[in-house]
C-alpha cells in the first residue's frame, strides 16, 4: 500500500485502521480470526484496484455502525461527511422488521442502488465486501454458503461484469460455482486437471507463433498472453450446449495487447493470414463498445491441430479499462478531486442511471429484485437507430424494449416497427446488427399483452404503471358510483356525509386517506357499502340494512368463501391482499387453466379463462 499512495494518505489510513480495530475489538469471524481480518481484507481489495482513500477507508469502516456501538454521527465528526455517507450507503438495513428473508434482500439491494445513485464507491465497496466474503465462505454452515453464492450469482458477479471490473466477476463467479454446485464444480475441476500438462504446453505453442509471426510483420511493441477460460463460464457452455467437456471447443483464450487502434487491426489482419478465421466468430467492440465501456477486438479461429482458439485484441488503455472497469475513474491521484466523477460515471453508464432510477418506480420487493436481475443480465445484443447510433439491450428484447430505451410516450405509443426496412410484429425478438425504426400512434396505449414480449425494466415498469393506473382509475370510477347507487336506496347523498370529522376518521379506522382511496378499496370489493353506510348513517338500522342489501355482494362473498373450501388451490391476487375474488360463470375456470382477472363491480375480482370470449368484450387495456 505504500508504494501505491504518498506518506500522507497512508498516515490517514493508519488512523482509520486503528479506529476500526478499536471499534471490532473482541469480535472473532467463523474461522476463529479476529474480526478485523475482514475490514482488512475488503481494503486491501480496494487498495489493489488504486481506489482513492475515502473508498479505502470506508473499506476499513464499513461494518463499524452496523456491527459496534460506532455512530454514523461519529464518523462524520473523525472523518468527514463523505466517508460517513459511504459508509452508510453499504449498512444493511437491520432495524426494520421485514416479511421474510427475500423482502430482506431486496430492501437491502434496493437501499445500496440508492445510494450508488449519490456516489457510485458504494457500490465498488460492496463488491470488495462481497469479494472477501468468498473468499472465506468455507468458514460457514452450507446452507449460508448455498444462499450466499447464489445470490452472488445473481446480483454481484453480473453487477461486477456490467460495471467492467471482469477480474473480479470471473473470481466472483467461479467462487460461487464451487460453492453452489460444489458436485459439477469438482467434477469439472477434476477433469480440466486431466488436461492440464497438455495445455499449457498448446498455449506455450500458440504463444509462440504469435509472437514470431506478428514480430515479422509489424514494428511495434507488443504483448501476447494465453489462459483457460474460467471455470464458471465452460459449465455454462456445457450447460447451453448440453453437451460433456470433452465435446467443448474454443476453452483456450489468447490476448494480444499493443498501443494503438491502428494496431489493434493490423494484428487482426495478421493473425487472420496465419490462422483461419471462423465465419460469423467475429466481434469489433472498439466500433461497438459494450454497455461497461469495454473494447476489444474478439475473432475465433483454427489454430494448430485444428483446435479452436479466441484471441482477443486490445490497446494498454482498453486492458486497464477491462480489468478494472469502472473504478478506473477513482485511481487515486494525489490532490485529485472526486467530488464530481460520480454524476460523471452515471452520465456515461446509461444503464447506471436507469438502474438507480428504477427503484422510484417499483414498490414491490420481489418484483424490484427480479427487475434488477433482468437488468444485469449478462448477453445483449446491439442495434442500429435509423440515425445510425447504436443501442444495447439484453438478449431476447423486442420493439417495445427499443421504443421505450427512446422515449416513454414513444414506447406507449408504438402500433409497428421496421427492422432493416421491413415491417415486423412487436413481438419480434431483435438480432445483431437490426436496425429499427418505430412507427407509432397517438390512439394507441399500452397493454397488458405488453408484458408477454418485452424484457427490458424501463419497459416493463413503465407498462405495469400504466396498467395498474388504468386499474385504479376503474376501480375509482366503480367504487364512486357503487357508493352514491347505495346511498340513495337509503334516501342520503353521498355529499352530506363525505365531510367532516366522522368521515375522516372513518378513513383513517379503514386504511385510506382521501376520498378517492375509499372509492378504490370499494371498487376492488375490499369494503362492502353497507359498512359504510352503517358507520356515517347512524340512523339507518342494521337490520334493515343487512335486508335490503343482502345481495350480490354478500352472496359473491359466500360463494367465493365457500369455492376456497372445496378447492385446494386459491388464487392469490399480487399486490391487492384481502381482495374479494369470483370465479367467471361464463367460462368456468378450474385449477390448472391460464386465467385473467378484471374489476367487476361491487364484487372485486372477478376471474375468467384466458381464452374467454367475454375478457375480449371487458379488457379496459
Amino acid at each position: 500500500m505504500t508504494s501505491l499512495y504518498s506518506p500522507e494518505v497512508c498516515n490517514k489510513i493508519k488512523d482509520v485502521y486503528i479506529f476500526s480495530e478499536k471499534a471490532h475489538k473482541g469480535q472473532i469471524r467463523r474461522s476463529g480470526e479476529p474480526y478485523i481480518s475482514h475490514p482488512i481484507g475488503v481494503a486491501a481489495i480496494l487498495a489493489q484496484l488504486h481506489l482513492d482513500y475515502a473508498t479505502v477507508a470506508t473499506g476499513l469502516l464499513h461494518d463499524t455502525v452496523e456491527d459496534t456501538g460506532v455512530t454514523l454521527e461519529e464518523l462524520e465528526k473523525k472523518f468527514g461527511k463523505t466517508i460517513s455517507e459511504l459508509v452508510d450507503g453499504v449498512t444493511k438495513i437491520n432495524q426494520i422488521k421485514f416479511r421474510n428473508t427475500h423482502e430482506k434482500q431486496g430492501e437491502n439491494i434496493r437501499k445500496m442502488i440508492v445510494a450508488m445513485g449519490q456516489d457510485v464507491r458504494v457500490v465498488l465497496v460492496k463488491l470488495a465486501d462481497r469479494l472477501h466474503n468468498m473468499r472465506t465462505l468455507n468458514h460457514m454452515p452450507y446452507e449460508k454458503q448455498v444462499k450466499k453464492a447464489q445470490e452472488t450469482l445473481d446480483i454481484y458477479a453480473p453487477l461486477a461484469g456490467r460495471l467492467g471490473m471482469m477480474s473480479m466477476k470471473v473470481e466472483l463467479e467461479d467462487l460461487s460455482f464451487r460453492y453452489s454446485m460444489p458436485d459439477q464444480y469438482y467434477s469439472l475441476v477434476q477433469k480440466i486437471d486431466k488436461k492440464r500438462k497438455e495445455r499449457e504446453k498448446y498455449i506455450d505453442e500458440v504463444i509462440e507463433v504469435l509472437t514470431d509471426e506478428i514480430k515479422k510483420r509489424a514494428k511495434f511493441r507488443f504483448d501476447v498472453y494465453g489462459r483457460p477460460k474460467h471455470l464458471y463460464s465452460i459449465y455454462k457452455k456445457m450447460s447451453h450446449r448440453n453437451v460433456d467437456y470433452d465435446q467443448l471447443y474454443d476453452l483456450l483464450a489468447f490476448r494480444v495487447v499493443v498501443n494503438s487502434v491502428p494496431e489493434c487491426y493490423e494484428v487482426l489482419g495478421i493473425v487472420h493470414s496465419v490462422f483461419k478465421p471462423i465465419p460469423g466468430r467475429f466481434k469489433d467492440f472498439i466500433a461497438m463498445a459494450k454497455a461497461n465501456n469495454y473494447q476489444s477486438l474478439h475473432t475465433t479461429v483454427v489454430g494448430p491441430s485444428g483446435e479452436r482458439i479466441e484471441i482477443q485484441i486490445r490497446t494498454h488503455d482498453m486492458h486497464e479499462v477491462a480489468e478494472r472497469g469502472i473504478a478506473a475513474h477513482w485511481q487515486y491521484k494525489e490532490g485529485a478531486s472526486t467530488k464530481s466523477t460520480s454524476q460523471q460515471v452515471i452520465d456515461k453508464f446509461n444503464w447506471l442511471r436507469d438502474l438507480v432510477s428504477m427503484h422510484q418506480q417499483t414498490h414491490d420487493s420481489d418484483e424490484f429484485l427480479e427487475n434488477v436481475k433482468q437488468d444485469l443480465a449478462d448477453e445483449e445484443i446491439y442495434v442500429f437507430t435509423p440515425k445510425g447510433d447504436v443501442k444495447a439491450f439484453p438478449d431476447g428484447s423486442t420493439p417495445i424494449d427499443f421504443a421505450f430505451s427512446i422515449h416513454t410516450d414513444v414506447g406507449s405509443q408504438i402500433v409497428a416497427a421496421r427492422i432493416n426496412g421491413k415491417l415486423v410484429p412487436l413481438k419480434y425478438e431483435l438480432q445483431n446488427g437490426d436496425t429499427v425504426e418505430v412507427i407509432t400512434s397517438k390512439n394507441q396505449k399500452p397493454s397488458k399483452d405488453w408484458l408477454n414480449y418485452c424484457v427490458t425494466t424501463k419497459a416493463r415498469s413503465k407498462i405495469r404503471a400504466y396498467v395498474k393506473s388504468e386499474q385504479r382509475k376503474r376501480a375509482m370510477e366503480l367504487g364512486k358510483e357503487l357508493l352514491e347507487k347505495a346511498f340513495r336506496r337509503e334516501g342520503h347523498s353521498t355529499h352530506k356525509y363525505f365531510d367532516g370529522p366522522v368521515f375522516d376518521k372513518f378513513l383513517r379506522d379503514n386504511g385510506a386517506n382521501s376520498l378517492d382511496d375509499l372509492y378504490m378499496v370499494v371498487g376492488y370489493g375490499k369494503l362492502a357499502p353497507k359498512h359504510v353506510i352503517e358507520n356515517l348513517i347512524p340512523d339507518v338500522s342494521n337490520e334493515e340494512n343487512e335486508s335490503e342489501e343482502e345481495g350480490f355482494l354478500q352472496k359473491a362473498m359466500r360463494s367465493a368463501l365457500q369455492k376456497k373450501k372445496q378447492s385446494d388451490s386459491l388464487v392469490i391476487v399480487d399486490g391487492m391482499d384481502d381482495v374479494l375474488v369470483r370465479f367467471a360463470k361464463c367460462c368456468s375456470p378450474i385449477p390448472g387453466d391460464a386465467i385473467v382477472g378484471f374489476i367487476t363491480l361491487g364484487r372485486g375480482i372477478t376471474i375468467h379463462k384466458a381464452d374467454c370470449e367475454k375478457t375480449f368484450e371487458i379488457d379496459p387495456a
